[in-house]
């Protein structure tokens, strides 16, 4: 009866899933898949130079700030960058971090995607074994009617009774304030037995960031000034008339100015002027 025991629990520890291996933080950046969990390394991470980022001076040195704070292992907040579209909250994120890894942090950057939220807790419990400081990033966060997700984030913001890792801080990016539409914030009013408590639970979730940071539409004068920093930094000539004509043509069929829409328009461009970029 022993012999036959024991042949059942080696099979069934040869059936098992072997345990995954500790996860390599060697890398500057990863991205978190989920099924299995792992951390992916990024080899080489999409971002600009912060020096090209124009129009928002004082959420640049706000958010630069807070994660030389944090990447010197001072208190530092978790922060929401929320407003217009294409004005450069992603891109902020990204060069802030290179800024402070530039000045000798090793500061981790790692992408969670919205929808991995759930497994949020699990990815705290491997970042929370490790030496390294890690930017948990989050990239257009937002949440429908019906979404729960936004409960797992409060793991990142409050931390539960362990309490959020010392060597994490949450960056998240939304076009909206609270995290959610209007409408969404009005049918809960008019639907919920209590109204204000079916809000304030989800209307909270924002205010547990310790930074608010607001993007809005640009001016045309940042709007050129952005293309201009970008013919600068990539070798780009063309004449100034030339090059405002062209901008304003631009951004008027787009029906919009953004630093999304001057980097579409100076693409284009350097295509033109047969300039890799």
């Amino acid at each position: 009866m022993s012999d036959a025991l024991h042949r059942i629990a080696a099979a069934l520890e040869r059936m098992s899933p072997a345990a995954p291996p500790p996860p390599d933080f060697t890398a500057e950046a990863f991205v978190w898949h989920t099924g299995p969990d792992r951390l992916e390394p990024v080899a080489q991470v999409s971002r600009v130079d912060i020096g090209l980022l124009i129009g928002v001076n004082r959420s640049r040195d706000t958010l630069l700030e807070n994660t030389r704070h944090f990447a010197a292992g001072l208190p530092a907040n978790n922060a929401l960058l929320w407003g217009a579209r294409g004005m450069g909250k992603s891109s902020l994120v990204k060069a802030v971090h290179a800024a402070v890894r530039a000045e000798g942090h090793d500061l981790k950057i790692v992408e969670l995607s919205r929808e991995d939220l759930p497994s949020v807790g699990r990815l705290l419990n491997l970042l929370r074994g490790s030496d390294a400081r890690f930017l948990l990033f989050c990239d257009d966060l937002s949440f429908s009617h019906d979404d729960q997700h936004y409960k797992a984030l409060k793991a990142v913001l409050d931390g539960g009774i362990e309490g959020r890792p010392a060597n994490v801080v949450l960056y998240a990016t939304s076009n909206r304030r609270h995290l959610m539409p209007r409408d969404m914030i009005e049918n809960e009013r008019s639907t919920a037995i209590s109204p204000s408590e079916a809000v304030e639970e989800k209307v909270s979730l924002s205010d547990r960031f310790g930074l608010w940071l607001g993007f809005h539409p640009c001016s045309q004068d940042d709007y050129l000034a952005m293309i201009a920093g970008y013919c600068e930094a990539y070798g780009v000539a063309v004449a100034e008339d030339v090059l405002r004509a062209e901008a304003i043509e631009w951004q008027a069929t787009r029906g919009a100015r953004s630093g999304r829409v001057a980097w579409q328009f100076f693409t284009d461009l350097a295509a033109r002027q047969g300039v890799r970029i």
